[in-house]
């Protein structure tokens, strides 16, 4: 006499039941492999832009970026500027847009009078000239860091704008606050870096980025660079 299970009011002999459990969790499977594409709908974006045009012209080449800069009364942000610096530049080479080349705090002071420019104040007169002829750039990238807080939930702020260094037409700005509190901003880094995107931190975990303020420094300035017009 064959063994039986009740299934509902039905008697269904125990072959048949395995069978039904398996169809059941290849149905499932089937919608745990869906493309994982799917997982990459935006949650952040940076939405603060101004563009000039979706496109950088032709005829900028290389571009002289300045000190980060930030309000000398914060200690906190004079911190967060030592950590993010490298990383910017980092970052700037990895958009593969233009030549970067660094202007020191210092050549900075000798063809402006300043150490660090947050782009926000009147510039000095013939500014662009001044570093156009320093380091023979297209254009200047003027960063401030407004925001870094480095514990958790980790937040950068960063203000940029891109200046052509001949014409002094903002080319591209951004105002952004990467808050890593903000339910939406981590969300797609792990599935970036499963697929290689250039806005995933190499060789990190989401854990890193959550508690690595260097590490959320990289992917806070990937977001925001990201942002710049197409080459």
């Amino acid at each position: 006499m064959s063994r039986v299970l009740l299934f509902g009011m039905r008697r269904i002999p125990c072959a048949q039941t395995a069978g039904l459990v398996v169809a059941c969790l290849s149905l499932a499977g089937c919608a745990l492999t869906r493309n994982p594409m799917a997982r990459l709908e935006p949650c952040y974006k940076p939405e603060n832009v101004f563009l000039y045009a979706p496109a950088l012209s032709p005829e900028i080449k290389r571009v002289a970026v300045l000190p980060l800069a930030c309000e000398d009364q914060r200690p906190d942000l004079a911190d967060g500027c030592a950590t993010l610096q490298s990383v910017l530049q980092i970052e700037l080479q990895r958009t593969r847009k233009f030549e970067v080349v660094s202007v020191s705090p210092e050549s900075l002071r000798d063809c402006t009078g300043s150490l660090a420019l947050t782009g926000c104040e009147i510039l000095p007169r013939n500014f662009c000239d001044s570093v156009r002829e320093l380091c023979g750039c297209d254009a200047v990238l003027l960063s401030q860091l407004t925001v870094f807080r480095p514990y958790e939930p980790l937040a950068i702020g960063l203000r940029m704008k891109l200046v052509n260094a001949r014409t002094g037409q903002t080319l591209w700005a951004v105002d952004e606050l990467v808050d890593a509190g903000d339910c939406g901003v981590l969300k797609r880094a792990s599935p970036l870096q499963e697929l290689g995107n250039w806005l995933a931190v190499p060789g990190c975990d989401e854990w890193e980025l959550r508690n690595s303020p260097r590490k959320f420094a990289q992917y806070a300035a990937a977001q925001v660079l990201g942002t710049l017009p197409k080459r």
